[in-house]
């Protein structure tokens, strides 16, 4: 492997690290909520993850990722070592409370008859064992990578190594970044039917993402809520019910570059109308919106046969009834003026006016609005009463001349 091979593995397996970090910190949340546990949750501060309870001593969580799996967790691994620093740093500190728990969490693979065997939570714990095979290695070992890590076990005495790796537990061969899907969805099974799991958790890994990145970035910002955790997955598990359907966050807050759409037929059927540029803003980004969520919905299959065309229909009987109407009121002679008012009129309506939903549980009023951008932007809809007419007139020289 060259070089610069090396140093993109390397950056791709801390890349890796990170979000796998952040993803088993959603998965340990989950589970705790289950458990109706009240928490709250901080990453990287006084270890990779950190879950405390009222009251309770905190629990650390160090989370070890591997690209492959690897049965490399022996009494001189470097994963180990470097976790068993930080520990003996912050106990030799007294920054964590008596009580604290200790895990490390790694996708590798505990050596039998070495000290991370020793110290997992299962039959084969043996404190003693653990304790002696961690001292000799600290003793002997002439590792310069494990140098610090050595010196600051020495450190403690005896008394306080064992108090520390009384709390200690290794959780070893853990799920690899790309193997946590299921035990994502294993906890989630009971939230929503299992058609909708995938998309499911795709939306609330997003929500965990940019929750992460706000406690990430502003550390005056407060740490991750359980409240706050089982507030979006019940808001989620809502959204997913049968006369509902979800709405996507990043969709509502996508920015919409409006010159791409200048030339698009619902701009033009606006510009004829003499509709002013903030408010045509406002209809490219309900078109953009409508038609996101839209294609989203078909490709996680959340819609059923024929459902959107028969929720166009639908709308497109509702604008009908007005058009006819403004048709009647102002009649075939009259006025450019007197037309263009009208139309004015049948697009407030388009704004502001509550219609139909495409099913009871969607209140978003852009995916109504959008529709209805798209159903202007083939000519199913229009707002001018002679909008057919008008656009042909408008587009076909282009046609010519291209």
């Amino acid at each position: 492997m060259s070089t610069n091979e090396r140093g993109q593995h390397s950056a791709a397996s801390s890349v890796l690290g990170y979000f796998y970090q952040v993803r088993y910190a959603l998965l340990e949340s989950l589970i705790r909520l289950r458990k109706a546990q009240e928490f709250i949750v901080k990453i990287e501060t006084l270890d990779d993850v950190v879950f405390e309870k009222d009251g309770a001593a905190p629990e650390l969580l160090q989370i070890k990722h591997h690209l492959t799996r690897v049965a490399d967790l022996t009494d001189s691994s470097p994963d180990l070592w470097k976790t068993i620093r930080i520990w003996c740093e912050a106990f030799a500190r007294d920054d964590v409370p008596e009580g604290t728990l200790y895990f490390l969490i790694t996708t590798a693979q505990a050596v039998d008859g070495h000290a991370a065997y020793y110290l997992r939570p299962y039959e084969s714990r043996n404190l003693a064992k653990a304790t002696e095979r961690l001292s000799s290695t600290a003793e002997s070992s002439v590792s310069q990578a494990n140098a610090q890590a050595y010196q600051a076990y020495r450190s403690l005495n005896l008394d306080q190594r064992g108090k520390l790796l009384q709390s200690v537990f290794v959780f070893d061969a853990a799920p690899r970044i790309q193997d946590l899907d299921a035990e994502l969805r294993e906890v989630l099974f009971y939230a929503v039917e299992q058609r909708f799991l995938n998309p499911f958790l795709q939306r609330l890994e997003g929500w965990w993402y940019r929750r992460a990145i706000q406690h990430l970035v502003d550390r005056q910002y407060k740490p991750i809520l359980s409240d706050e955790l089982e507030s979006e997955t019940t808001s989620l598990r809502e959204q997913f019910k049968q006369e509902s359907l979800p709405i996507n966050d990043e969709i509502l807050s996508a920015s919409v570059d409006a010159s791409g759409y200048q030339d698009r037929i619902f701009v033009h059927q606006l510009r004829l109308i003499e509709i002013g540029n903030p408010r045509i803003i406002y209809a490219i980004r309900n078109f953009f919106r409508a038609f996101e969520q839209r294609s989203r919905w078909v490709r996680e299959d959340l819609l059923l046969v024929g459902e959107l065309e028969r929720y166009e229909e639908r709308l497109i009987e509702e604008w009908d009834i007005l058009f006819q109407q403004t048709r009647d009121k102002i009649g075939v002679e009259a006025s450019e003026e007197t037309k263009k008012r009208a139309a004015q009129t049948l697009y407030e309506w388009v704004e502001t006016a509550t219609h139909r939903q495409i099913r009871s549980g969607v209140s978003e009023p852009f995916i109504s609005r959008g529709t209805y951008q798209i159903l202007s932007d083939t000519q199913r809809v229009g707002w001018h009463l002679e909008f057919k007419e008008r656009l042909r007139q408008l587009l076909e020289p282009r046609e010519v001349a291209s």
